[in-house]
């Protein structure tokens, strides 16, 4: 039996030959002939190519290859919830405040799961994924080495045992063992970053309530965010770290860029810039490291801005001298730095952005967000002008962008800021398109950063597009991308008001209501006085009367909840002027005037004049009289007013007509 190959290969070759005798045939037929020199080398490579035919036995495919061509069919479901609210249907959050809390408990429970598997590893020895994630495998947490040696110092490093590297290191000193120089560079890296203390395990019960640990944690705009924005941790003089630094015989640069890293990153501004100057005084060379955190450091050891811009050109002068070449985390820092130097910053960082250019350095996210603001003050008196953000965007529209520094998932928010703030709609959708670019969203940061995002893209949309267009982004961002904040959903119903369509006001109230937020005073009176103002059809008005039904449903509910939510005199007269227009709602109309007596509120002249109409019309006497009786005892300016069109108007009997009389010769005097 002839071997496979050569079937597919003599398959192949008698296919090839008759597509070229198909090919002649075609162009024999246009008067056109291939030469007998191509006809020969075309039959020669054909030839060649099916006895150098080789079927590879195997196709190495990606692991996620098919996942990823399975995600590439898939597009973002603008009616689901976001795809991190998925696992529990049940458990999905419906509103901000649901949404805040559910990202808050899934954060706090990852951290004690990983806390429980990292402190049991011999519970999960087997593993069945694949592929194989070792960041979703346990850690080795506990000691397994005891004995007085390097490798058990090693082992402690490794584990982040600060405190018992330390011990261990002395011990093994005292013992007289020699201890290699890379180990002792791990032990200072080690003791720097954590600044002389344990690190606490993530995850761990007294995690939140301590100053140093709780990098993990966070606060929510009242809330938790991130740890560095809580108090920090202080480098303290002569610690473990410049004791082991000053025991070195030999101190070369990775010694010196440890300490100096460390005494940055924890406060120690001016002692870094004294170990710095003891570096050059050893004729040691820094590193890139080094001088990235001198540049950051600059606006903390200088009060006057060109002091500060002088003290970056030197040190850049000295990675220069030294043949340092920058990273673009020393652009970056310079740029952050520039920030702080006033009225220099405009200038100087986009000369600084050439200077990356011109050295073939790719701007980061971070360094257009430092750019952005040296040239855009928040809250600015006078518009900024926008040119500088259009050129930037012009330059960098249909990039594909990568998370290079901690800073860059500031900028979208940022540039979304300049755009609300100059009300510049045309610069806000050259954002949002550079967002929905490739996978340019991953770099809007953590779930509260993209809600500042689109909370200010979606304003801006209600202050400058037309309402059709902003009902249509409306629908796309939310919920699956936004939950709005009651200043969101106020500025979608001034939108609605600007364009006169009121008739849109109940889908939007179960929308406030499927948010939670029915609850805001505010914008609920924000919804009645829209509703109240205007008399519309039959039909619009039944719905509005149903809304402020439902509205007084809210606020009993809450009543009954034992919550401070009650009503204001607007809203009661809002709410009571709507029930009244529909034939269907007056009982509760007149239930609404008791609430006013009840909760000591003044009705409206307004209201208490389509109270008496619709007795007027219904014929209603005694409900004429018990309306002037209740504006009498408010004392309203209009019972006069009320008592002489009720006598006109009504066919009351001679006791109520004397009553009405009393009541208006009392209000007039």
């Amino acid at each position: 039996m002839a071997a496979p190959g050569r079937h597919v290969g003599h398959y192949l070759h008698k296919n090839g030959q008759f597509l070229l005798n198909s090919i002649n045939k075609l162009w024999a037929g246009r008067s056109f002939h291939w030469s007998p020199v191509l006809q020969q080398q075309a039959a020669e490579a054909n030839t060649e190519s099916s006895e150098s035919i080789v079927i590879p036995k195997k196709k190495t495919w990606s692991k996620v290859a098919v996942l990823e061509a399975l995600a590439a069919t898939v597009k973002r479901d603008p009616t689901a919830y976001p795809y991190q609210f998925q696992d529990d249907p049940y458990l999905s959050p419906r509103t901000s405040s649901e949404f805040t809390l559910f990202s808050l408990s899934q954060e706090s429970g990852q951290a004690a799961a990983k806390y429980f598997i990292n402190s049991n590893p011999k519970f999960f020895i087997k593993d069945f994924a694949e592929p194989h994630i070792p960041f979703l495998m346990p850690e080795s947490v506990s000691l397994s080495l005891e004995e007085l040696s390097e490798a058990a110092l090693k082992e402690r490093i490794s584990l982040r045992r600060v405190s018992a590297a330390v011990e261990m290191y002395d011990q093994l000193l005292q013992s007289g063992q020699t201890i290699s120089i890379e180990t002792t560079h791990d032990l200072l890296d080690l003791i720097c970053f954590y600044c002389d203390r344990d690190p606490v395990a993530e995850g761990s019960p007294n995690k939140a309530g301590s100053e140093e640990g709780g990098e993990e944690t966070r606060r929510w705009k009242g809330r938790f965010r991130k740890v560095s924005e809580l108090p920090k941790t202080t480098w303290k003089e002569n610690n473990n770290a410049e004791r082991i630094f000053n025991l070195l015989l030999e101190r070369n640069t990775r010694c010196y860029s440890a300490l100096i890293r460390g005494m940055v990153k924890h406060g120690a501004f001016s002692r870094a810039f004294g170990f710095y100057t003891d570096m050059l005084n050893n004729r040691v060379t820094g590193d890139v490291h080094i001088f990235n955190a001198l540049i950051s450091a600059a606006p903390e050891v200088r009060e006057k801005y060109n002091d500060r811009w002088d003290l970056i050109v030197e040190l850049l002068n000295q990675m220069k001298q030294q043949k340092v070449p920058p990273s673009l985390q020393t652009f970056n820092s310079v740029l952050k730095s520039l920030r702080r130097c006033g009225y220099l910053a405009k200038s100087h960082s986009l000369n600084t952005l050439s200077e990356m250019k011109a050295l073939g350095i790719a701007p980061s996210l971070a360094s257009y967000d430092h750019i952005l603001a040296a040239f855009f003050r928040s809250g600015a008196s006078t518009p900024n002008n926008t040119d500088v953000l259009y050129e930037l965007f012009s330059a960098i529209e249909g990039t594909h962008f990568t998370c290079q520094d901690p800073d860059d998932v500031l900028f979208f928010s940022s540039a979304m800021r300049i755009c609300l703030e100059n009300k510049d709609l045309e610069l806000g959708y050259k954002v949002h398109s550079l967002v929905e670019f490739g996978e340019n969203w991953r770099l809007l940061g953590d779930p509260y950063q993209q809600s500042i995002y689109y909370g200010r893209f979606f304003n801006l949309l209600c202050l400058m597009e037309h309402v059709d267009v902003i009902l249509k982004w409306y629908r796309r961002l939310i919920p699956s991308l936004y939950y709005p904040n009651p200043q969101g959903l106020k500025d979608l119903l001034q939108a609605l008001d600007t364009d006169s369509r009121m008739d849109l006001l109940p889908t939007i109230w179960k929308d406030i209501r499927s948010l939670g937020h029915d609850n805001k005073l505010d914008l609920l009176e924000e919804l009645l006085s829209l509703m109240a103002r205007d008399k519309h059809s039959p039909e619009v008005q039944q719905q509005f009367a149903q809304c402020a039904l439902e509205v007084r449903s809210v606020f009993e509910g809450e009543r009954e909840r034992g919550r401070s939510l009650d009503w204001s005199s607007a809203s009661l007269n809002h709410a009571t002027a709507l029930l009244l227009r529909t034939d269907d709602s007056t009982a509760q109309a007149w239930e609404m005037l008791q609430l006013f007596k009840a909760k000591n509120r003044v009705p409206s002249v307004d209201v208490m004049e389509e109270f008496l109409s619709w007795c007027i019309v219904s014929g209603s006497c005694d409900k004429a009289m018990e309306l002037v009786q209740t504006s009498a005892s408010f004392c309203l300016p209009c019972t006069s007013k009320l008592a002489e069109r009720a006598l006109k108007e009504l066919r009351l009997s001679e006791e109520q007509r004397s009553i009405l009389s009393e009541l208006e010769s009392t209000a007039e005097t």
